[in-house]
């Protein structure tokens, strides 16, 4: 092969590369130079290659100042004085907005400091007056009545009166122990036993801390170990000195947290013997209860009563003196609060009878209503909560009905008793008696305003009761009663009120006594339709 082939044949090896990888040479060197000539004869642009690629190397080697360079810079005059006044800004802002929120923090109202909270201001109490009628059997005891606990839980009551389940010779009174209890009932062992059930009871995993249950109601985790299992020595007639005392001591000591006592209007000296026996009471803790009970309807009568003890809870017959008529009712509430003042009252129609011995019947929800949304304490019977009546069926006893738990309460029930009447019954049906006390039992147990809020009578025409609670910043309550047996237009304003307590243009339905309204609605309260003998609770918020 001759020299001018091999020359061809590297030509066509290097033709054959791609450009970016074929050696610069001399030729090809003058070749790009020829071709870049040519192509600014015809116009084109001059690509210095080599200068682009040193301006490129260049710039990819900065590496920017040093740390003496910096340092000068740093120290210069015009950076001090930028730093100085970066710094100054920062500052005059943080303290802007510290300033801000002082202003916030002291313009904004003030919470109202909250009162003293014992146990029966929660929520309700409930009475087992007989242990036997309440578990609908011959053979009620202490031991059976432990089955009974979860239906009371239900109930979210704060509490049961029970008794009197002492020892007593109805005709020999000297005979009377009131450290015994009755051996039909049981023993000290049962009692000690349904003691302890009710704390295990409260003892509920998995439920919230603000719903966990203290005995036989809801309580904060830090009052667990409470329980409300109440005895109800009946010894005002007893003769010997000093036993009701001694009573008192031995009861408290085994593990209840009350008392009930009756008919104290019989005693001679009764303020002087309730503020001793209060004292016994509260030697025990705070937390412990006297509750004293009277036939009486004087207010004179009660308020004298009530002056002589703090804490003391008076069960009374005031209110059944009333016609049960809006304005009536009206009338003995607002004077009752008023004669008490600061004095935490409580609301029954009786020491120790149920509703239906003073109600009519289309008023017991209203009553419901009424007792679970005053300032107070509201105090039931057994039954109370489906409307049980007294003698109302053939062989019920007339102090002590038959608890009504389903249709074998009463073997020889009658076809013309309807089962709705029984716990079973209404316990299925969310219109029922029993389905409203438990809410209404819910809600008092949750809400400031209602547990310990303000109390304003509003005006209303003719058979009518209506009321605002509220407590500081909290959610408001409306309750409208309609106590006639027609339908009412009702027009409700914000008059003769204060500021705290003013009322909106509507308000929005929490529930009814009469079942078939639509909760939850938005209602204008100077429209508000109610039919015969219902009531309204309704709520709004807090507004500044």
């Amino acid at each position: 092969m001759s020299q001018d082939t091999e020359v061809d044949m590297k030509e066509v090896e290097l033709n054959e590369l791609e450009p970016e990888k074929q050696p610069m040479n001399a030729a090809s060197e003058a070749a790009m130079a020829m071709a870049v000539a040519g192509a600014e004869k015809n116009g084109l642009v001059k690509i210095k290659v080599a200068e682009d690629e040193a301006e490129t190397a260049a710039a990819a080697k900065f590496t920017g100042l040093s740390k003496e360079e910096l340092l000068k810079v740093a120290g210069s005059p015009a950076w001090v004085r930028t730093r100085w006044a970066l710094l100054v800004l920062f500052w005059l802002g943080w303290l802007g907005m510290l300033a801000g929120a002082v202003v916030i923090i002291v313009r904004a109202p003030r919470c109202r400091e909250l009162p003293v909270q014992r146990w029966w201001h929660t929520g309700a109490l409930y009475r087992i007056g007989d242990l036997q009628a309440f578990q609908g059997r011959d053979s009620g005891n202490l031991a059976g009545l432990k089955g009974h606990l979860d239906y009371l839980s239900t109930l979210k009551v704060r509490g049961f009166v029970l008794g009197p389940i002492h020892k007593n010779q109805k005709d020999d009174v000297a005979e009377t122990d009131l450290l015994q209890i009755d051996p039909s009932l049981g023993s000290k062992e049962d009692f000690g036993s349904l003691l302890q059930s009710a704390k295990k009871k409260s003892r509920c995993p998995g439920l919230p801390k603000e719903a966990a249950t203290k005995g036989l109601a809801f309580w904060p985790e830090e009052e667990q170990d409470r329980t409300f299992v109440w005895f109800t020595p009946n010894w005002l007639s007893f003769p010997r000195a000093g036993t009701r005392e001694n009573a008192l001591e031995f009861w408290l000591q085994a593990g209840v947290d009350g008392f009930q006592v009756r008919d104290v209007e019989k005693l001679a000296n009764a303020s002087s013997f309730l503020s001793e026996w209060q004292n016994i009471t509260k030697s025990f803790g705070e937390d412990r209860l006297l509750i004293a009970g009277t036939d009486s309807s004087s207010l004179q009568q009660i308020l004298s009563l009530l002056e002589s003890t703090k804490d003391l809870l008076l069960t009374n017959s005031y209110l059944s003196k009333s016609d049960f008529t809006g304005e009536r009712t009206k009338a003995l509430v607002t004077e009752y609060l008023d004669t008490i003042g600061s004095h935490w009252c409580s609301w029954s129609l009786s020491q120790a009878g149920l509703m239906t011995s003073f109600l009519p019947a289309q008023l017991l929800r209203l009553y419901q209503l009424l007792f679970f949304t005053l300032p107070g304490t509201p105090i039931f019977s057994y039954g109370d909560e489906i409307g049980l009546q007294t003698a109302a069926l053939p062989g019920q006893p007339v102090e002590a009905p038959v608890m009504l738990w389903d249709e074998s309460s009463l073997p020889n029930m009658p076809e013309s008793i309807s089962a709705n009447v029984t716990v079973k019954g209404q316990n299925e049906d969310p219109g029922s008696l029993l389905s409203l006390f438990r809410r209404l039992s819910d809600q008092r147990s949750k809400e400031r305003s209602l547990l310990h809020g303000d109390f304003h009578a509003l005006s209303s025409g003719p058979g009518l009761f209506s009321y605002i609670r509220h407590w500081d910043q909290n959610e408001r309550f409306l309750v409208v009663l309609n106590f006639g047996g027609v339908n009412l237009s009702v027009k409700l304003g914000p008059s003769n009120l204060p500021a705290s307590a003013g009322l909106p243009a509507r308000a929005n339905l929490l529930l009814s006594t009469r079942p078939g309204r639509e909760e939850g609605a938005s209602l204008e309260l100077e429209h508000l339709n109610l039919e015969p003998h219902e009531g309204l609770l309704l709520h709004f918020p807090y507004v500044a």
